[in-house]
């Protein structure tokens, strides 16, 4: 399925249910010194947490991108060509303080003249195109299969274990939060009455001294709920809200096997039909997944607004690919298609799944992209899994085959931490079919109608690649897809630690057997190498 939800609530379960029961020679520090590096112990200060992916193992002990040093050391004042990138996605909200001045405009359409003017079968295509049209909820790839009723199927049985399995839980877990949620409330207006007012601080709560042992059941509550660590006890029911409708929409959508979500009048099954979908790239409510993974390949740098993206001079191309649910395949082959075919230079795929009746579809699409010259930089997925014993859709291979094309990159995700906890407990792995890690949790981006927040999971960390691979074709733009992909693997930093793996703390594995390269991205050092290339 798409990550746009699965990951917002993957901390507060964890607490919930707890409380309630080849090397570059040049390199920003020596080899041998990077596993020497001192362990950040204290907490990360507020501007930290709002560019930590930026920031420099060295200077800062935070696994991040050294894209500040690259700025200031290398980068300078060098604008560099400006490049296209595809954001494959939920939509983008075009209109965003810190991403109006960045959005790719078609420059061979009219606006609003009901025309194709460049004859590219997509009408008033100005921004980018939605092949979703209307749709915004859809079911998950193997509902799909059981909806079919195609018994024959060699994972139709697969496929119903999964949907007994997960329906369960999701059932489970609403019902768990709405406990929880009303526990909340009740304890929390017990607490306001005996403090005699609506709003009150965790040492308030503290400091209630009492025999009733009703309110101090209320009190033991409400200190649990400062534990969570998610902020105030608002904060703490909103996100309890979010769980329940996260719950509740996989139930009534992803879950159903009778729910029809596709409005677009075409055929997914017909890959002949390929003109559907219409021009609107941000629908409204839809793509807050789409607008901060945009934020964090290239929101405006320096504007005094919001957040630095990673990429300066760089057009975002949003194209709606992705519903709350699992994409289709013809979706995503015909939107590589689309992006190649009008510029772009990198585009970003930010979900997945682990069904896929068309995957030939879309590997051939990034083949196709791999001859126009266009690398594809993809989140891993967040389900822990290790991808060379089990296939990720979108992909560029099959059960470990060869691979169609050398433009993709998967990307497994990061924690603001250095040392064994430093790979996110959610990502995807493996030492075939993941190629870098890269900042995935707690990254602060763009969300609609001029706001920002923080999300995290493998399709945090893939934007940020595609930003650094944006960056150098910029400033290096005779540097081909193919060689931009193997200096940012060849440049990053090549971590010898041992890691936490899949958050089981009893799986303990050396961090370069989890990836091809087993490196974390670094800017600073990518543009070192690419300068380098570029000059040969």
């Amino acid at each position: 399925m798409n990550y746009i939800k699965s990951l917002l609530l993957s901390s507060l379960i964890a607490v919930v249910l707890f409380g309630c029961g080849g090397t570059a020679d040049i390199l920003s520090t020596p080899v041998e010194n990077i596993d020497n590096t001192p362990l950040k112990v204290s907490e990360l200060t507020e501007a930290e947490k709002k560019h930590w992916g930026h920031l420099d193992l060295v200077s800062d002990t935070i696994p991040g991108m050294s894209l500040n040093k690259a700025y200031g050391e290398i980068i300078k004042g060098r604008k560099g060509v400006t490049t296209i990138v595809a954001v494959l996605d939920s939509g983008v909200d075009i209109s965003h303080e810190d991403l109006d001045d960045v959005i790719w405009r078609n420059k061979d359409e009219i606006p609003s003249n009901g025309k194709d003017d460049d004859n590219n079968g997509y009408i008033d295509d100005v921004n980018g195109w939605n092949f979703l049209g209307d749709t915004t909820y859809e079911q998950l790839e193997f509902v799909r299969l059981l909806a079919s009723g195609n018994t024959g199927d060699p994972r139709y049985a697969e496929a119903q274990a999964e949907l007994d399995r997960k329906y369960n839980e999701a059932l489970g877990r609403k019902t768990q939060y709405e406990q929880i949620l009303q526990q909340v409330i009740t304890s929390d207006e017990a607490i306001a009455k005996h403090l005699n007012k609506t709003e009150y601080t965790r040492d308030e709560v503290n400091a209630i001294k009492t025999e009733n042992q009703t309110l101090l059941q209320h009190k033991s509550v409400i200190q649990q709920t400062y534990g969570f660590g998610i902020g105030s006890i608002t904060e703490t029911k909103k996100a309890l809200k979010d769980g329940i409708e996260h719950f509740t929409e996989q139930l009534n959508y992803h879950f159903n096997k009778d729910f029809k979500g596709r409005k677009t009048g075409d055929d997914p099954d017909d890959f002949s039909q390929k003109v559907y979908g219409d021009n609107n790239v941000h629908p409204v409510g839809s793509h807050e997944h789409g607008t901060h993974v945009a934020g964090i390949v290239a929101a405006e740098r320096n504007n005094g607004k919001g957040i630095n993206g990673v990429a300066n001079n760089v057009k975002i191309m949003p194209i709606r690919t992705v519903p709350n649910g699992d994409e289709y395949d013809k979706d995503v082959a015909l939107a590589i298609r689309y992006a190649v075919d009008n510029g772009a230079k990198v585009m970003n795929l930010s979900f997945g799944k682990y069904y896929s009746p068309h995957s030939e579809w879309v590997r051939d699409a990034i083949a196709y992209a791999g001859e126009k010259d266009v690398l594809i930089v993809a989140g891993s997925g967040n389900e822990g899994f290790d991808l060379d014993k089990r296939n990720n859709f979108p992909n560029d291979a099959i059960n470990n085959g060869p691979e169609v094309s050398n433009n993709y990159l998967a990307v497994g995700a990061l924690e603001p931490k250095y040392g064994s906890g430093m790979v996110a407990g959610y990502s995807n792995y493996g030492k075939q079919n993941v190629d870098v890690f890269a900042p995935g949790s707690l990254i602060y981006s763009t969300v609609p109608v001029n706001d920002y927040k923080n999300l995290q999971g493998t399709s945090m960390a893939s934007p940020a690649v595609a930003g650094i691979a944006a960056l150098i074709r910029s400033q290096y733009p005779s540097l081909s897809a193919a060689q931009v992909k193997q200096i940012i693997m060849d440049s990053g930093l090549p971590v010898k630690t041992k890691v936490v793996v899949g958050g089981d703390a009893s799986d303990i594995r050396p961090f370069d057997s989890l990836s091809s390269s087993g490196k974390m991205v670094n800017a600073y050092n990518a543009l070192i190498m690419a300068a380098q290339l570029a000059n040969k």
